[in-house]
């Protein structure tokens, strides 16, 4: 692999018109990456998840070079419905269309050309490779006391043009004082067989609200890494929904650093799984000062050979006093061979705080299910009740009504 990551370096740099500072810093990553290689079971982050073999049995030998001279033509059939949105579409790892036609022109800007605050450099070698390869970094700015209207969706959208490459992401946000945006990113993949590995960064303001809507439902092969990293000050609102059905592999995770007094962050996720696919969400969740919240909720539905994983984290500083952390995961499995994996961890350095965490899994209610089929329904109609219930809570702590709406036709939720 190493002989193959240096000549597709090389392409890169010869390709592309990177500044001398720049070209320094790729090398710099590419040889981090080169010494540790893909995570593995060895580190305990990754020991559900050895993303390492994942890749080697799934794709094989991967190339890291992309060609993004030309343009893909967008294809409106992938667009959301119904929803009133902005638009911002990646084709194969290339930005090919933003449209913000719903939003004041003057309190948002779009930088792909900044210098990068490079936070996010010691997360794992996944960031080291996403350094080394990425051909942009796109940065969005909320201007002070400005909401946007309608929500954006960001589709990342792969096709048959690419198979066995590697494609890397970089994305930035910056909500300024007193501003929000609602942001859904959706995965259309048509493509094969390939790794996809995204960075994003947050930077919340005082008084400002987040609010990110992840969905990977439509079935595919591709193998998919994404991290949100989140810093939040005074009185700010980050609120992450994630729905992690359709990738062979997809392991999403947030970090998120409540630097300010008041500030809160909620997690919750469905996990609805068959065949032989294997997602993973992780959280690390710090308090870092007095008086912030936190809010875990991930269940999980489970067929055939599935695989889902939950870990999640909350810190709590010395000096976070009055910290109020909660988590909680449970997982229906539906098949002998399906599998859930949980590790909730508290890590508490304060007494005046108010945390729980608690894990558990277990088969659908035969007794239940013999009530329901008494009162008319067959058997089919009954577990689908109960499934239906049980991921209902999860899609209600959506705050905002159109995407909750949105988000429960995809998933054939009803009240």
């Amino acid at each position: 692999m190493e002989k193959q990551l240096k000549i597709d370096f090389e392409k890169i740099i010869k390709n592309s018109k990177f500044s001398k500072k720049d070209i320094e810093h790729k090398e710099n990553n590419l040889n981090k990456f080169i010494e540790s290689g893909f995570p593995n079971r060895k580190l305990e982050n990754w020991k559900f998840s050895d993303i390492s073999q994942i890749i080697k049995k799934n794709i094989g030998d991967l190339s890291f070079y992309n060609d993004y001279s030309s343009s893909n033509k967008v294809d409106s059939s992938v667009f959301v419905d119904g929803l009133d949105h902005n638009k911002i579409v990646f084709i194969n790892g290339r930005i090919e269309k933003i449209d913000f036609k719903y939003e004041e022109k003057d309190n948002i800007e779009i930088l792909d050309d900044f210098e990068l605050k490079d936070n996010l450099s010691n997360v794992n070698s996944l960031t080291n490779l996403n350094n080394a390869f990425k051909n942009k970094h796109c940065k969005i700015i909320i201007n002070e006391n400005y909401s946007l209207k309608k929500p954006l969706i960001i589709y990342h959208t792969t096709n048959n043009q690419i198979k066995s490459k590697n494609i890397n992401l970089r994305l930035d946000f910056l909500l300024k004082k007193n501003s929000s945006i609602s942001l859904i990113d959706i995965f259309n993949d048509t493509s094969k067989k390939n790794f996809i590995n995204i960075f994003c960064n947050f930077e919340l303001h005082q008084d400002s609200i987040l609010k990110n809507y992840k969905i990977d439902k439509l079935e595919n092969n591709n193998i998919k890494y994404c991290y949100n990293n989140i810093e939040q000050d005074t009185n700010s609102i980050s609120e992450t929904f994630i729905l992690s059905s359709g990738s062979k592999f997809i392991k999403n995770e947030i970090n998120c650093n409540l630097n300010g007094k008041y500030s809160s962050a909620f997690i919750n996720g469905i996990f609805s799984l068959k065949d032989q696919n294997h997602h993973e969400i992780r959280s690390n969740i710090n308090h870092l000062i007095d008086n912030t919240k936190s809010y875990q909720l991930i269940k999980s539905v489970l067929e055939n050979a599935s695989k889902s994983v939950y870990q999640g984290k909350i810190f709590v500083n010395s000096k976070a006093q009055k910290t109020d952390g909660y988590q909680l995961s449970k997982a229906i499995l539906l098949s002998d061979t399906s599998e859930f994996n949980a590790k909730p961890e508290l890590e508490i350095y304060a007494d005046d705080v108010k945390c729980s965490h608690g894990s558990a899994s277990g088969s659908l209610n035969e007794d239940s299910i013999f009530y329901l089929m008494s009162r008319g329904l067959n058997y089919k109609e009954a577990k689908e009740l109960l499934i239906n219930g049980f991921l209902l809570d999860v899609v209600e702590k959506i705050t905002h009504n159109e995407i909750k709406n949105l988000i429960k036709n995809m998933i054939g939720l009803k009240e």
